[in-house]
């Protein structure tokens, strides 16, 4: 069990590799065409059908995340998902894991700030008990203070070993609640130590009873399956759970409008090489205005996504004083995400020249904006890159998973290669000059102990 936390970020390798945006509109030519459909009690279900391997991914994905809970709360949605693995009426602790084992299958689940989401990979013939075993675990755990106790310690050492003893993890919470000044992406997935050690009995079953409903839920399964077959078996399972009450919507704080800079610094012994990371309040697929999110998607190709970027070509390669400089966007939150630049020296060189020469990369994009060739180049090298996911059915059921438990629903996934495809330098250009303005970014600085005060 896991939690997709932003301190995840702050791994230079994993901002190089991280891809979380929407994607692909293309299916592979053998396989049937995606499916949408909702079960009588609300349930969304999306079969991508994928013949290429007899194995199958089934995936729940529930509306429900760490900016979701109750003020005081926090780490709440990533507790649950750990309870969910406990045992219900009908199946005893373990018995999940035991049976996708026993057939050399995998299992997992993870929680981000706006879902938590359950998976199994198993062949196709076990999917029916695949099911089986979700649906009973929606409605049917047993949870006593002896449980809660147990994995409440769980998580609570996962917290020490995962983020206290970790400095970058350390560094991005404290960027995190700097960046956000009211949205709730400003408390960390795990939660606060603080109030992660009050979670108790009675704010596990609320939370379960409020969120945890066949209409709050989407069902994604990948891979050597017929709509048809996933459609029976679905409603002999999950089609039995009656509806829950229906949500409001996620309606959450609203971020002021930012207009200072602020930096973070954190100095440790443990730190060998500083870095740096510099981020913006942007807009999301789910709130931009038409056109903006593609563009900030190609910006952060252009700027930092590869050995092909301007950060990579101009700090590591002509300058060589970089040994890591990049870019991100998250563009696929239910509410405004970031824009993330990041980099680190190499050799002899300063931390300041690194974070200087980045900067100036920006101020060109902004000012002069990017070449018909390089935008040209950049969006086929995005939109070839996200393609890459058909290889890995596990991929294409986190795209369309992770874009319809926020807010997007099946078309937004299949037509984002052509948005992309639309996006001109003019636009890239907008975005820049209006979003990476470094008077409102947030810095975190990471250094080691020699350097601290300078």
């Amino acid at each position: 069990m896991t939690f997709q936390a932003e301190w995840l970020r702050g791994t230079l390798l994993g901002l190089a590799l991280v891809m979380a945006e929407p994607a692909l509109a293309d299916n592979n030519p053998d396989d049937g065409a995606v499916t949408d459909f909702l079960l009588d009690n609300g349930m969304e279900v999306v079969v991508i059908p994928d013949h290429r391997a007899p194995i199958v991914t089934h995936m729940v994905w529930y509306k429900i995340g760490s900016a979701d809970e109750p003020p005081g709360k926090s780490g709440i949605a990533h507790f649950f998902e750990h309870l969910m693995f406990k045992a219900t009426s009908n199946h005893a602790a373990g018995e999940l894991d035991r049976a996708v084992a026993a057939i050399g299958g995998s299992d997992n689940a993870f929680t981000s700030y706006d879902y938590t989401a359950f998976h199994e990979t198993v062949v196709p013939q076990a999917l029916g008990e695949m099911m089986g075993f979700e649906a009973d675990r929606m409605r049917n755990l047993i949870l006593n203070d002896d449980v809660i106790k147990t994995e409440r310690d769980v998580i609570l050492e996962e917290r020490r070993s995962r983020i206290d003893s970790n400095p970058q993890a350390v560094l991005d919470e404290e960027i995190d609640a700097t960046l956000w000044q009211n949205q709730p992406y400003r408390i960390p997935v795990i939660g606060w130590m603080q109030e992660m050690e009050k979670l108790n009995r009675t704010d596990a079953m609320a939370f379960y009873n409020k969120y945890y409903t066949p209409n709050n839920a989407v069902l994604v399964v990948a891979g050597d399956v017929e709509p048809e077959t996933v459609k029976t078996l679905a409603e002999k399972t999950y089609g039995k759970i009656a509806r829950g009450p229906d949500l409001p919507p996620r309606i959450r704080p609203i971020e002021p409008e930012q207009n200072t800079r602020r930096t973070v610094t954190l100095t440790d012994g443990r730190v060998s090489v500083p870095s740096f990371t510099t981020q913006w309040v942007v807009p999301s697929y789910h709130t931009g205005k038409p056109g903006e999110a593609e563009a900030l998607d190609v910006l952060s190709e252009i700027l930092g996504g590869g050995n092909r970027s301007r950060l990579y070509q101009e700090l590591v390669v002509r300058q060589g004083i970089a040994a890591a400089a990049g870019a991100f966007f998250q563009g696929t939150m239910l509410d405004d995400t970031n824009f993330t630049v990041y980099g680190a020296p190499r050799g002899d060189a300063k931390l300041a020249d690194v974070e200087a020469a980045v900067d100036v990369e920006i101020a060109r994009i902004a000012k002069d904006g990017v070449t018909s060739d390089e935008l040209e180049k950049s969006k086929d090298r995005f939109v070839r890159s996200m393609i890459f996911a058909r290889d890995k059915q596990e991929d294409m059921a986190n795209i369309y998973g992770s874009t319809l438990a926020t807010g997007g629903n099946v078309q937004d996934v299949q037509q984002w290669p052509d948005r992309i495809r639309k996006v001109t330098a003019d636009q890239v250009k907008a975005v820049a000059a209006r979003y990476l303005n470094l008077d409102h970014a947030t810095t975190g600085y990471l250094l080691p102990q020699t350097q601290a005060g300078n």
